[in-house]
């Protein structure tokens, strides 16, 4: 701690106030297996509070063989799902005095292998990898071995969200929540459906359009009546696949977003083109971040406890003990059906085109 002269108290001061060997102040301070004499350690605690010391955290990380530090690894901080998921996170590391490094990837699965990389040379204590996995060799290959690096160093993670890796997961119900989401667009008449998707070689992406489409198939929908859009995972994405599909002349009466995220997006092109929701378009998102319940209209989804997800996340990948095997823990999805879906109109879509 600087004591006003701009330097930093040393190990080696707190040591010479104490009259104690710097062997002696390390183990006290920064921990280790042998034991200190009361007295000792009550002298050595002294000086530090008396000179304000402050620990090296790296130091620690030597004689500890880790630090306090968990990595929150996440696609993108800002985003309000991952947001969500990131607070109930933080509560459980806080609760464990661990300190949180947040990192967002921005859905580049190059810097994703990054950023575990780099928490591992720094000793990290835990890795959290929040959001879809990536599908390939290119992603899988190089990310496996940092993570098996990381565990034979001592290091612990988990994921949320389907991975095509080993290791312990939170697991939010995305194919059993965007089925619900077909067998309603299903019940309430609609059979031309577009679906707004994300990448996808993503998990999360691909584990959504495949639970839709196939709730669509058990429902007598044909697999050629919905037209998926791939674009990016964003609301920009969903406002690009929204206006590419009235300006192609789409004549669906639904439109599934993978994300509110992308609805929100969607639902702004729709405006701006003069398409009514729900009148001539019903629109759908997933998630239930919280402010889509606040549209005009507001937005049917499908509900994720994303704080849950967070906590239970961030409690499997503190848990000390060592199971044999991978733990999954399930968040179970909930349809929530608001005023942005209504039955088949009346009078569809009209073909609309830019001019």
């Amino acid at each position: 701690m600087d004591r006003g002269g701009g330097r930093y108290v040393t190990l080696a001061q707190v040591a010479q106030a104490a009259e104690v060997s710097l062997a002696t102040a390390s183990r006290v301070l920064n921990g280790g297996e042998r034991v200190v004499r009361p007295e000792l350690r009550e002298r050595v605690l002294a000086a530090a509070r008396r000179l304000r010391y402050v620990p090296n955290a790296q130091a620690q990380a030597l004689a500890l063989g880790a630090t306090a530090t968990v990595g929150l690894v996440m696609h993108d901080v800002g985003d309000p799902y991952f947001a969500a998921i990131a607070r109930g996170a933080i509560d459980v590391a806080t609760e464990h005095g661990a300190v949180v490094m947040l990192g967002s990837t921005f859905r580049s699965p190059e810097r994703e292998i990054e950023y575990v990389s780099t928490l591992r040379a720094q000793r990290a204590r835990a890795i959290l990898l929040v959001g879809s996995g990536f599908a390939g060799a290119e992603y899988l290959r190089p990310m496996r071995a940092e993570l098996a690096n990381y565990r034979r160093a001592g290091g612990r993670y988990a994921f949320v969200s389907h991975h095509d890796l080993p290791g312990d997961a939170v697991l939010p119900d995305n194919r059993g929540g965007a089925a619900a989401i077909g067998r309603a667009l299903a019940e309430l008449g609609h059979r031309r459906i577009a679906v707004a998707a994300g990448p996808l070689a993503m998990t999360t992406v691909r584990n959504r359009v495949d639970g839709f489409v196939d709730a669509l198939a058990a429902a007598g929908v044909a697999r050629a009546d919905v037209r998926v859009v791939e674009t990016d995972f964003s609301e920009d994405g969903g406002y690009t696949a929204a206006h590419r599909l009235v300006s192609e002349g789409l004549d669906a009466t639904a439109l599934f977003c993978t994300t509110d995220v992308m609805a929100v997006g969607a639902l702004l092109a729709l405006r701006e083109r003069g398409v009514s929701v729900p009148g001539e378009l019903s629109l759908i998102g997933f998630d239930d971040i919280p402010i889509v319940r606040h549209l005009t209209p507001s937005l049917s989804t499908v509900a994720l406890d994303l704080d849950r997800i967070g906590r239970e996340a961030m409690t499997l990948v503190l848990d000390p003990s060592t199971p044999k095997r991978a733990r999954r823990v399930t968040i179970p999805a909930h349809l929530v059906l608001r005023d942005s879906t209504a039955r088949v109109p009346a009078h569809p879509l009209r073909t609309r085109h830019t001019h």
